[in-house]
Order: C-alpha cells, then structure tokens, then sequence
C-alpha cells in the first residue's frame, strides 16, 4: 500500500482506537517489528529546499535534523498500521533527541531503520516512541528517539516517561534573547512541501480547527531545525535534546534565546521550544 492509502487508511481507523485511561498499551506495534530502507540517495534540489526553509548553509554537511525528514514516511507507515494502538489523527509531537556522531555528506546513501519502541502513561494521555538510524556502509551515524502523544482523558498525574531525556520544562528560566524570527501564516504549508509532513493542523485554520487550534501551528521540527540552524552542529558526536512544550500559532514573532548549550524558542513569556546541544556522550 503507497503511502497516501496507508495514511487514508489510518485516518479512518483513528476514531476506533481509544486506549483506556491509565493503560498504556504493550509494545505498540508488534514487538520488535520494524522498517528497513537501503540505499536511500539525497536529492540535492530537495535537501537545498529544506536547508533554505529551515536557515542551514546551503553547502557543507546535511543539516543535523535531515535524516528526521527522510524517515518519516516509514514512521508514519508504522503510526498509521492497523496493529498501532494509538490514534494517527491527533498525534503530539512532544520531545526528540538526536545523536549524530559524524556529520553526513549529500552524496553518501544511507540505510534507514524505523521502529516503534513500545507505548508509555503520559500525564495527558499515552504516549509512543519512535526510534530511527540511519548507517553508512554498515557504520551507525545517525540515530533519534522521538515521543508521539495521543491525548485522552486519565485516571490521575503520571510521571511523564521520558522526563529525564528531554529538555527541561517551559518553567525554566529565561535565556538571553539572540534573534527575533517573523513566522508567516504560510509557513507550515511551505515546510510542508519541503518535509513531507503535511498534518492538517498545519496547513490552515480550516483543517486546524477540528483539532483544537483556531490558527494553524508551526511544525515542532521545523521550530527545532530553526534553532539548530543557529548553532555548529556540524563537529564529530553532537547529542541534542528538545521538548515541545507549547504550540506555535501562525503567523506569529517569536525569539530565538541560547546560552551555553541551551537554547529556547519563546514569544513573550510563553516557551514553545526548549533543548541542549552537547557532545555525542549522553549527559
């Protein structure tokens, strides 16, 4: 099944899949299952495509964030199959963390391997992750773990899963403001285009308002590309780390803020972004 009847077809199944609240559902997909591409090739018109949308150099190694994009059709193949027991519709984006231990160049085919890591109580609902590597002739480069909320109604406070791994809370204080980024009401239908990620509640307020948004939002990953483009990620073993902690509506003026490893994205008070960039050594 092509990927759009795949999606369709998740779509359709998204309002049967209701997990109880407090259960969080075993090995989401069947336990160790998972996809396998070899020998995908970069399209240089569609790589400088991305690196314009995002601000990374139009030259030089593929921007970090990159093989995130070149996954995600597989990703969304494993979220949208019958056996996922979370709804595709509605799906949060909540967290990432990406470890690149050297930087990758266009011209280098990678082999891609997705999977669905198992499902986990999230205070707001359940929440799955994603994890993707990608390889070079055999040699692991890239590698992401990546937290996919479905919200629904629970039983209580939950501690969320993956709170040591992500970036500390929207509570934090803030950082010294570096930039200032005027995002058009466009903008999730251009990075759309470029991504391949064309989730309605990005694209207009017509196909945002179902979900809850008057307004539509920016991609969370083309938030943290934006941060990334502002910061060298291009050294041997980066390890970076981000939480989505609010929504981005669109248009909006929002300020990049960075000090030391941290980096935050905010507009006002309100912290929409938050994440570290270290070395490939885990913290």
């Amino acid at each position: 099944m092509n990927l759009p009847l795949a999606l369709a077809a998740g779509a359709l199944r998204s309002p049967f899949k209701r997990p109880a609240p407090g259960a969080a559902p075993a090995g989401a997909t069947a336990p160790g299952r998972r996809l396998t591409e070899a020998g995908v090739r970069i399209d240089p018109a569609r790589l400088a495509a991305y690196a314009r949308a995002c601000g990374f150099p139009g030259r030089g190694p593929v921007p970090l964030p990159y093989p995130h994009v070149l996954a995600f059709p597989a990703a969304l193949r494993l979220m949208a199959a019958r056996d996922f027991p979370l709804p595709l519709l509605g799906l949060v984006h909540t967290w990432i963390e990406v470890t690149q231990h050297r930087p990758l160049h266009p011209w280098e085919p990678l082999g891609l391997t997705v999977q669905v890591a198992g499902c986990a109580p999230h205070r707001r609902g359940t929440e799955a992750t994603v994890t993707t590597e990608a390889h070079v002739a055999g040699e692991p480069v890239w590698e992401s773990r990546s937290g996919y909320l479905a919200r629904h109604r629970t039983p209580g406070p939950a501690p969320h899963p993956s709170a040591s791994r992500t970036a500390a809370p929207a509570t934090a204080p803030p950082l010294p403001a570096r930039a200032e980024w005027h995002l058009p009401p466009g903008l999730g239908r251009h990075y759309a285009r470029v991504s391949g990620d064309r989730n309605p509640i990005h694209l207009h307020p017509l196909t945002a308002r179902p979900f809850g948004h008057p307004r539509p939002i920016a991609h969370g990953m083309w938030t943290f590309a934006r941060c990334l483009a502002e910061r060298d990620t291009d050294a041997q073993g980066v390890y970076v780390r981000a939480a989505f902690t609010a929504p981005v509506p669109l248009p909006a003026t929002v300020t990049y803020a960075a000090s030391g490893p941290a980096f935050q994205l905010r507009s006002g008070d309100r912290v929409h972004v938050t994440g570290t960039v270290t070395s490939a050594g885990r913290p």
